[in-house]
């Protein structure tokens, strides 16, 4: 995340600070602030921290070096320099935009959320319009569970900077996750497209996920799977959302490609195992689900999975014990009963098997009644 001015500008910043002339030649000092812009153009921020240093050692009273050195050295990752760095240009000039937003930057990067929150918040006070204060003090509230407060603070500066793919970026987020949700997602596919970003992809579509709106989370994770089909969890996440539409097999290969990357994916191992399952392929879905199981032992899913397929292999005991567990945690739950209308009649108990099929049966006119839910 970059919040400071490119390094490029900072010719044009030394002017308006109104500095005291430099004690050597400025067209020396110049030079190794363009040779520093060069490199980190390039992504080589440790030559542009050298030649920052060098500048800077030239020109102590240079702020603008001072800030675009605090910039290199966080982008060089060395945070802690970077903090010390922008703690003494801040000391120097308190009310400079650029020195104030470079700290603030550095200690964000860190993980030092309060004192990030601290430095945009005084930026952000002196200039409300400050893009890059607003949107560092939207990322702050962010981390910091403030989801809602983000999204206040910068609704109000949108109008007019649609086009500013950070702010939409940060202000999608804000929205799907304080309860603004569609609205998040249009703002979150926009800055997808604008940016070939499988990762606003990814965060557009499993937003429709968690409102059941599958086609619309098929369409952004495949996008998403076209433009990095090695993004981290999208062949899970789209793998989901094609067994959610009914389309086993484009399922399969992608919980398989998710296993291959990390064989202790627990949603990949539970939905091939349970798309196994339905293939009675008893062999290949017991390894499966038993490790999802291990995983998550406590899950009701994985273990309505488990039960299903000890039912159909033999081990009715253990699984009527584990249908009957999920049953009394949740007595609305149609599967375990449909399960255990039939597996009592295995066990020789018809009327514990006509008692689950009245439930069943009242269930489902209740399920009737209320109507399909949205996204099924």
């Amino acid at each position: 995340m970059r919040f400071c001015c490119v390094l490029l500008a900072l010719l044009a910043l030394q002017g308006a600070l109104g500095q005291a002339p430099a004690k050597a030649p400025r067209a020396d000092v110049d030079a190794l602030v363009k040779s520093a812009a060069a490199a980190e153009k390039q992504g080589d921020f440790s030559a542009a921290v050298e030649s920052l240093k060098k500048a800077l050692a030239l020109d102590p009273k240079r702020l603008d070096v001072e800030a675009g050195l605090g910039d290199a050295l966080d982008g060089a990752g060395r945070f802690d320099e970077a903090i010390e760095v922008g703690q003494r240009a801040v000391a120097q000039a308190p009310g400079n935009v650029a020195v104030r937003l470079s700290l603030a930057t550095a200690y964000y990067r860190s993980g030092n959320l309060n004192r990030a929150r601290t430095e945009f918040e005084a930026v952000h006070a002196a200039e409300p319009g400050n893009l890059a204060a607003a949107v560092g003090l939207g990322y702050c509230f962010i981390k910091l569970g403030k989801d809602a407060e983000a999204a206040d603070l910068l609704m109000p500066l949108e109008a007019g900077h649609e086009e500013n793919l950070n702010l939409e970026y940060v202000l999608a987020f804000a929205m799907i996750q304080s309860g603004r949700a569609e609205a998040g997602i249009l703002r979150m596919e926009k800055v997808a497209v604008a940016r070939k970003s499988p990762d606003a992809y990814v965060i557009a579509g499993s937003a429709w996920m968690y409102l059941r709106k599958f086609k619309e989370a098929r369409a952004d994770l495949e996008a998403a799977v076209k433009l990095n089909p090695a993004f981290p969890g999208v062949q899970t996440l789209v793998g989901q959302a094609r067994y959610a539409l009914g389309d086993m097999e484009s399922a399969i290969p992608a919980f398989q490609t998710a296993l291959r990357a990390d064989p202790q994916d627990f949603t990949a191992n539970l939905y091939l195992g349970t798309i196994r399952l339905k293939q009675r392929n008893f062999a290949d879905a017991r390894p499966l689900l038993e490790l999802a199981l291990q995983m998550e032992p406590n899950l009701p899913l994985a273990r309505l999975e488990m039960a299903k397929l000890n039912s159909m292999t033999g081990k009715y005991e253990e699984a009527a014990e584990a249908l009957e567990d999920l049953e009394r945690a949740n007595p609305s739950w149609l599967d375990p009963h449909v399960e255990l209308a039939t597996l009592y009649y295995k066990l020789h108990r018809p009327a514990d098997g006509q008692r689950e099929r009245e439930i069943v049966a009242k269930i489902q006119a209740q399920q009737q009644k209320a109507g399909p839910q949205d996204g099924k």
